[in-house]
């Protein structure tokens, strides 16, 4: 859709005339319930596991909150960011999109995770979210740092976003 009617369609209809995209002025977030529906449709609750060599298990985890629009909704992203008063707007240098981006772990369980406690998330990703605050609570009880702890977000993880087998 962002990139236009592909050529089977433009065969298929030949007297469809495409029009622009209106301009949103209006980007400024005025309910927190409208903002939870709009990441259960755009947002997304990650889980990072990496190779460390800082702590004994041998592994960092991190959770990350982001939500990704075409660039031209930069000013709605930013405007995201002011409300949940965290995160950070990304342009990408590659594509023609940017992303809210929350990782910094206080954030995340002062900010994001109360967030959708308190307005929660509708649909299968609500799923999602559930297992990124487990994952949560497992860090904040320093759990991340042995072994068995570990294993259990590893669990969690497997089954997440596109692993989840409904």
């Amino acid at each position: 859709m962002n990139l236009g009617l592909g050529n089977e369609l433009k065969l298929a209809f030949p007297n469809i005339k495409p029009i622009t995209r209106p301009k949103v002025t209006n980007n400024i977030i005025q309910d927190s319930t409208w903002l939870s529906g709009f990441v259960s449709a755009e947002g997304n609750f990650t889980v990072s596991i990496t190779n460390s060599e800082t702590n004994n298990v041998g592994k960092q985890v991190k959770l990350m909150f982001f939500i990704s629009q075409h660039s031209r909704d930069a000013e709605l992203l930013q405007n995201i960011c002011n409300y949940l008063e965290c995160g950070k707007y990304y342009s990408s240098t590659k594509r023609n999109e940017g992303s809210v981006t929350v990782t910094k772990f206080s954030d995340i369980d002062l900010k994001i995770i109360p967030f959708f406690k308190n307005y929660p998330i509708i649909g299968i990703k609500a799923l999602d979210f559930e297992d990124f605050y487990k994952i949560g609570e497992l860090i904040k009880n320093k759990e991340h740092l042995t072994i068995k702890g570990l294993e259990k977000i590893e669990k969690i993880k497997s089954g997440m976003n596109t692993k989840r087998i409904t």
